[in-house]
């Protein structure tokens, strides 16, 4: 195993001494009060992390301004009012004995404003488009710029009277007001605030002298800064690394190396499953030949090996974890116990950190439903041993089994198949989606572990369970993919996405028609077509049928992004807005814009219209006191709510 004792030396940041290099990321969680106060719960998540080892801990956005939230519960800083609460929560970290900064912004034209009182948002430039809102700012007065400035300074002495250790300067992705100012992407400004380098720098280095002019020259700052923005008229590394260089000598004390720009590149900010490791690792270290300072480096590090190298190489002098400690507070703990199996995986899926929160639901993990809910849903010993019987071995039976046995039951479980996983080990098979593999073998090591007794390759029926005689029956038994009840969707050359990602049925190159655009549909797309551009593969041209006026909504944003770039390269049509009235053998009728259209031509149909449950066992198990049916099995939907119902019904039983 890989020797971890450059991730677990200590660092100094300016005057900041930090244990290890291991440091938590900014996420925005709406976990604070409507006003801005710090809640308990706010509190509680993040000690958790304090209490599983990082170094120190990036809060989420602290926003300056009352008037221009940067979420809907969005921590606020623009207050003396807010300080007893700020430093409640410092303290809850310290204890723990890592160190905190919070990320200070103003959101400008990510506000709001618009949404919460009326007013427009502001930006360096008219015309921005918030992403939430779909509203424009307008440009800031040269009259207005002191006051803003005035608030940032305000904050950092908020900051430090409320205990923090230092504040860290939100300037990256051309996003947020200081970000915005100082990327040309954005900035288009003719006055002293813009028009060129020295111009676009000019805010953010005012920001910076009233923060240090507030909180005092001691008092560490960091600033997050995209290494590039790789888009026409973005920025590039060189750049960065000589602005870099003019900020540390105004005084910043290190770095945050992210990299990319809303809205055109934000896979690169929040990279999702399939993007490479490290995904900055390499400008960190350019960055860090430009500075005296140190550097932190941000970005898929998931592992802490790969975590140990970068510092190792010298690539940066920090590593800053996001999604991996959602996944698992206790990484850096586990990492430095050499109990690398032992930590829950993030695999860059994105639905509960940012698809949740994206669709109005509390922000959480699909491998860790206690996100933002520490304290209540912490793992207790059961009042009374129980004999549990799970039938299903695929995330929500892995998780309930995990649960349960920690819990203190006695637990068996059976997967009629040889290998765990169920439906899930199929989402693993479109291109750049194996890692999600990690979720089934992390479940599966952890509830053995646990001491759950578990069988492959033997079903359970109600024959077994009167054998077994349990105390409780958790019915896990998945889903079957769904047939439409239209004519036609029994043809001999309709399958379903489950047929051909099983590898039940071969699709030799030829036309596809996928009837149904969520996330399996267009994954399913884009693991099947091909240009031709390969000769020896051949051409696949695949047409995608979607009901509603999109395809992929149920993704998140960034792995949306990046897939239907996928699919514009292989050349998949997609057809929106159309219902399928009937399926005919080498097509389909649809039905669009009150007319029906035939689509034809096709070689086969495959469907993916989702999952209907499977339950055989619930209403044939007498005699059992106690039966629980979850994931699929109670109602199909994503493995998101299956391992959460798993993990409640564990605790539970």
């Amino acid at each position: 195993m890989h020797s971890l004792t450059h991730l677990f030396s200590p660092l100094k940041i300016g005057t900041m001494e930090i244990k290890n290099r291991i440091a938590m990321a900014p996420m925005a969680t709406d976990f604070a009060e409507g006003d801005g106060t710090v809640t308990r719960r706010c509190i509680d998540y993040y000690e958790a992390r304090a209490r599983g080892g990082v170094g120190l801990i990036i809060l989420e956005v602290c926003t300056i301004d009352a008037m221009s939230p940067y979420i809907p519960r969005t921590v606020g800083i623009w207050d003396d009012s807010f300080i007893p609460g700020l430093r409640e929560l410092a303290d809850a970290i310290h204890a723990h004995g890592a160190r905190v900064i919070p990320q200070i912004a103003h959101p400008g034209p990510e506000s709001l404003a618009p949404l919460f009182n009326g007013t427009q948002a502001i930006g360096p430039s008219a015309g921005i488009v918030n992403n939430l809102t779909k509203m424009r700012c307008r440009e800031i007065l040269p009259d207005e710029i002191p006051g803003i400035v005035a608030q940032f300074g305000e904050a950092a002495r908020r900051a430090r009277a409320a205990g923090f250790d230092g504040l860290e300067l939100h300037a990256a992705h051309g996003y947020l007001l200081a970000g915005s100012f100082l990327s040309a992407l954005r900035n288009r400004r003719t006055d002293n605030y813009g028009g060129t380098l020295a111009g676009r720098l000019r805010f953010p280095l005012e920001v910076l002298r009233a923060m240090k002019d507030k909180a005092g020259k001691d008092f560490p700052i960091t600033m997050r800064i995209s290494a590039e923005e790789p888009v026409p008229g973005g920025r590039d590394i060189r750049e960065t690394g000589y602005i870099a260089s003019i900020f540390a000598d105004a005084g910043v004390d290190g770095f945050h190396v992210s990299s990319g720009v809303y809205p055109d590149l934000s896979w690169r900010v929040i990279p999702p499953t399939g993007t490479p490791y490290c995904l900055n690792a390499r400008s960190a270290a350019e960055i860090r030949k430009a500075v005296e300072v140190p550097v932190m480096v941000v970005g898929r590090i998931v592992d802490p090996g790969m975590a140990d190298d970068i510092v190792r190489r010298g690539d940066a002098d920090m590593v800053v974890l996001g999604r991996s400690l959602l996944a698992d507070p206790d990484w850096p703990n586990k990492a430095a116990a050499g109990a690398w199996d032992d930590i829950a995986p993030c695999i860059g899926c994105g639905l509960g950190c940012v698809r949740a929160r994206e669709s109005g639901l509390d922000m959480t993990c699909i491998i860790n439903p206690a996100v933002g809910r520490e304290r209540e849903m912490e793992i207790r010993a059961a009042a009374r041993s129980k004999k549990v019987l799970i039938a299903g071995g695929g995330p929500a039976g892995l998780e309930a089994a995990r649960v349960a046995a920690l819990a203190g039951h006695n637990v068996v479980l059976y997967e009629k198949e040889m290998r765990p996983g169920g439906q899930f080990n199929l989402a693993a098979v479109p291109p750049g989606k194996g890692e999600l593999c990690k979720i089934t073998q992390y479940l599966h090591r952890q509830a053995r572990k646990a001491g759950a007794k578990i069988t492959l390759g033997a079903e359970v029926t109600p024959g077994l369970v009167a054998e077994e005689k349990p105390d409780a029956l958790v019915v896990a038994t998945g889903g079957r993919p769904r047939r439409p009840d239209i004519p036609g969707a029994d043809g001999e050359n309709v399958f379903t996405a489950y047929d051909v990602l099983a590898g039940a049925v071969d699709i030799p190159p030829g036309k596809v028609l996928i009837i149904g655009g969520g996330m399996v549909g267009c994954e399913l797309a884009s693991f099947l077509a091909g240009t031709g551009d390969n000769i020896t593969i051949g051409r696949t041209e695949v047409t995608i049928v979607e009901m509603t006026d999109a395809v992929g909504t149920d993704m998140f944003s960034e792995g949306r992004e990046l897939l239907m770039e996928k699919l514009r390269h292989r050349e998949v049509r997609i057809i929106t807005s159309a219902a399928v009235k009937e399926i005919i053998p080498d097509g389909a009728v649809v039905v669009r814009g009150g007319a029906e259209e035939v689509i034809s031509g096709m070689d086969c149909i495959v469907l993916a219209m989702g999952a209907e449950p499977v339950d055989d066992l619930s209403g044939a198990a007498g005699g059992v006191a106690e039966i629980h049916v979850i994931g699929d099995a109670r109602a199909p939907r994503q493995v998101l709510d299956a391992i959460r119902e798993g993990f409640e019904i564990g605790r539970a039983l």
